[in-house]
């Protein structure tokens, strides 16, 4: 694949961060913890040939309109984070769920520009590997929840994949107290509101009460 063309947003998210939060286009925001690093993984994604997007206010890297990965700022680490992970054969096992109970979602963490470039031909590989995966239509298959998932916050899921991979990186008690919460209302209209509400601090790692 050839090298894929920059995207102007990503730049600005390079400096700004994703401004869902106040830290936001200040020195505080997590991006300036991990200017080079971040800029390493765009490279090295960039030439795998994907689309750069933002998404989610972060760098989404897609095939065909599909999403395949996402590059994220924390507070510890920076990581590549692949929408469908648990697909790939992870031969050199590198690959974490974000939190116990995620099924699909899987992420590299990285601390130093050093550990991205010695594992440079392992992430092409992995990146490789996953295009073909949307090549083929592969899917994970998934296990449902304990508590229901109501309706409204599947679809919110399907249509924000970052939503899915935050909530699927809290807690079981934090994950089952916004579902009993987004499903306690009788109507529909009532329960995307709840969402809607709530989807920054999802977004944030963030439980109900935090």
């Amino acid at each position: 694949m050839a090298n894929s063309k920059m995207n102007p947003k990503v730049d600005k998210y390079l400096i700004d961060g994703c401004m869902r939060c106040p830290l936001g286009a200040t020195p505080d925001c997590k991006v300036n913890n991990w200017p080079e690093e971040l800029e390493e993984l765009r490279m090295i994604v960039l030439d795998c040939g994907l689309t750069e997007e933002l998404k989610w206010g972060v760098p989404c890297y897609t095939f065909q309109k599909s999403n395949v990965l996402i590059i994220s700022a924390f507070k510890e680490y920076c990581s590549l984070n692949f929408f469908k992970g648990a697909l790939l054969k992870d031969a050199h096992r590198i690959l974490e769920k974000p939190g116990e109970n995620t099924q699909a979602g899987r992420l590299v963490k990285f601390t130093n520009v050093k550990q991205i470039v010695e594992l440079e031909p392992v992430l092409k590989e992995y990146i490789y590997e996953a295009v073909e995966a949307e090549k083929a239509g592969l899917k994970v298959n998934t296990k449902k929840n304990p508590e229901p998932i109501p309706e409204e916050l599947q679809n919110k899921f399907e249509d924000i994949p970052a939503l899915k991979t935050a909530f699927d990186a809290l807690t079981p008690g934090r994950q089952r107290a916004y579902i009993l919460h987004f499903s306690a209302p009788k109507q529909s209209k009532t329960r995307v509101s709840r969402i809607e509400k709530y989807m920054e601090k999802i977004l944030a790692g963030k439980g109900l009460n935090d």
